[in-house]
């Protein structure tokens, strides 16, 4: 595989990572039912209603895929490591999301009535194993970056390689100038001497005019 096409390959890695995961936040993860209270409800709470951190770091791996294509070397490795480090994040924060504390206390803060049941019932999906799917594709990309990424070509080597082609020789400018400057003045000077011979005619014909001779009879042949 060439690297352009691994460095392909780890993008899409990073960005479905990165997609899983804000697509999983705006999903349901937990349903909490309270039975025992005044008026039975059901409060059903997204990822982004458990925290905002599996977003948060999603979204930093997106800013982190871009910055991929835009540098090179050891500062790509360093941005590799940190799209590393977002999706164990993501990972880690959507697991703690899901616990029944954390459930519990975000369905207290949108309802009253749930703190009121003593033992309250918590139905929980499996949107959140999709985040964390996203998070473990993320951080796989990101190792990927950190470990392969300094031979990865970059945006700018086609620009540095139009940059590197050899410019002409000043020696070989100053000769074409000299060349030109040549042709120049031979064209001025061939224009010049037609000029003179052109005004010498025109003054021979206006004196053979004045004393009264016809200058087409020497062309045509008459006397």
């Amino acid at each position: 595989m060439t690297p352009g096409r691994e460095r392909g390959l780890t993008a899409l890695l990073c960005a479905a990572g990165s997609g899983l995961a804000l697509l999983a936040a705006g999903r349901t993860w937990a349903t909490v039912h309270a039975g025992d209270s005044i008026t039975p409800v059901a409060h059903q709470l997204s990822g982004r209603d458990l925290g905002g951190a599996p977003g948060a770091c999603a979204l930093a791996g997106l800013a982190a895929l871009a910055a991929l294509f835009a540098t090179s070397g050891r500062v790509r490795a360093a941005i590799g490591a940190l799209t590393a480090v977002f999706g164990a994040g993501v990972v880690y924060a959507s697991t703690a999301a899901v616990r029944d504390s954390r459930v519990l206390d975000a369905a207290g803060e949108r309802s009253t009535l749930v703190s009121l049941d003593a033992h309250p019932a918590i139905d929980v999906n499996l949107w959140w194993m999709v985040s964390v799917t996203g998070g473990v594709v993320l951080a796989v990309g990101g190792l990927l970056t950190l470990l392969r990424g300094a031979r990865w070509p970059g945006m700018s080597s086609r620009y540095d390689r139009a940059s590197g082609r050899r410019a002409p020789a000043p020696g070989a400018a100053k000769a074409a100038e000299a060349t030109g400057d040549a042709g120049a003045a031979g064209d001025s000077e061939a224009t010049g001497d037609a000029g003179e011979d052109a005004g010498a005619d025109a003054s021979a014909l206006w004196k053979s005019l004045d004393r009264g001779e016809d200058p087409t009879a020497r062309r045509t042949g008459r006397p």
